[in-house]
């Protein structure tokens, strides 16, 4: 952050992060599971403030491939959530992010339930005073999801079987701060 930047109407040196900021707050840290679709839009709109000079976003959506060699093809997805456990450990995650990254909010939605192909099955917004924070702290969120939460998924494929997917294994020590 370049010295004199204003955030939450005050101003800071370069390279400090007021306190404020490094803390998970449900007040600017959303988590939400739902079996209902998701919207882009309102997870922006849950970070969106006038000290955010960007809001990154990924959306994660059902694709219909699962196999092509073997002609196999998604039909849709299940997923399931241990909801409680998957907050917890989302806050945890959230709480790394924040240490790494000059964030202001973050959203994750997440579906349960059938999702068929096409629609969203995953939102995480970042805002931030700066892009590559925002850019690199929603990096950081959706490898950390993949690779953390208990939310489980069962793909349904054309041929009538079905596979459960293990979470990812990701290396998340690739993931360096922006500044500092």
């Amino acid at each position: 952050m370049q010295k004199g930047t204003a955030c939450c109407n005050h101003s800071f040196p370069e390279d400090y992060v007021p306190e404020h900021h490094k803390l998970v707050d449900e007040a600017y840290d959303h988590f939400l599971i739902s079996s209902e679709q998701l919207s882009l839009d309102k997870a922006c709109g849950l970070v969106r403030t006038d000290a955010a000079g960007a809001i990154s976003t990924f959306e994660g959506t059902t694709r219909n491939t699962f196999n092509v060699a073997l002609g196999k093809r998604v039909v849709r997805l299940e997923y399931e959530a241990y909801e409680s456990m998957a907050k917890k450990e989302w806050y945890k995650i959230v709480g790394e992010a924040r240490e790494k990254y000059h964030i202001l909010g973050t959203v994750v939605h997440h579906r349960t339930g059938e999702v068929c192909v096409g629609q969203t099955s995953v939102i995480i917004a970042v805002s931030s005073a700066h892009r590559a924070d925002a850019i690199n702290a929603v990096h950081f969120l959706i490898d950390s999801l993949k690779a953390r939460l208990p939310v489980w998924k069962k793909e349904l494929l054309d041929d009538g079987s079905d596979t459960w997917k293990e979470n990812e294994q990701v290396d998340l020590d690739v993931h360096q701060p922006t500044t500092g």
